[in-house]
Parts: C-alpha cells; sequence; structure tokens
C-alpha cells in the first residue's frame, strides 16, 4: 500500500507503523507533524490517510511548539490511576456512618458525608 501523500510505502512511513495504535512513542509523534508539515495534501486528509485522529495530531502539534520533543513523551499512567479514590479519612468516616446507621440508603450516607 503506498501513501497518496508522501509516496511512500506503509512500512517505509519514517519507521513508522502508521495503524491505530493506542500510544506512539514522541520520535514517532515528531514523525507523524514532519509527514503532516511536509504534505502536499490537507492536514485533514493527511491525516485520514496514515489513520491518526485530529484531536491527538493537535494535542501533539501544541505540546511540540510548548516543550519541543520533551513535550511528546509520553506522561506516566501512574498518576491518573487513582483519580477517584476515596481519602482514607472520608472513608473511614463513611464506614462509620453506615454501621451506626443501617438504615440509610446510599444516597442518604452521601449526603452525610
Amino acid at each position: 500500500c503506498t501513501c497518496a501523500t508522501t509516496g511512500l510505502k506503509k512500512s517505509d512511513w519514517a519507521g513508522c507503523d502508521l495503524g491505530r495504535r493506542l500510544m506512539y512513542t514522541a520520535s514517532e509523534k515528531l514523525a507523524i507533524i514532519r509527514l503532516v508539515e511536509d504534505s502536499d495534501l490537507s492536514i485533514r486528509r493527511t491525516l485520514d490517510e496514515i489513520k491518526v485522529s485530529r484531536s491527538s495530531f493537535y494535542r501533539w502539534y501544541q505540546a511540540y511548539e510548548r516543550d519541543g520533543l520533551e513535550g511528546l513523551e509520553n506522561a506516566s499512567r501512574a498518576s491518573r490511576q487513582d483519580w477517584n479514590k476515596i481519602p482514607d479519612s472520608v472513608r473511614e468516616q463513611v464506614v462509620d456512618i453506615a454501621l451506626n446507621q443501617p438504615e440509610l440508603t446510599p444516597r442518604e450516607l452521601a449526603w452525610r458525608v
């Protein structure tokens, strides 16, 4: 399969497999940015051709303009794992109220906390 954007075969696109993927490396993101910048086609058409979403591309592009190659590095997901974790103090309070007032529904319990 040859890309209409660059004339390159899929396997030659800057060393990237540009099919749908969950995550790209910083160098792959930069290669995609360069490919789009150098393309004679519109940004939308180029991204459609290489199957990269516009929202991802523009997020990468802004990060690259702001922070350079470092801005394209994948952020650690560890910090996002506990976004909805209930703090221990609140959990203890919920358990105490629930044990002392078992007739409360979960909604009523939430209002008491």
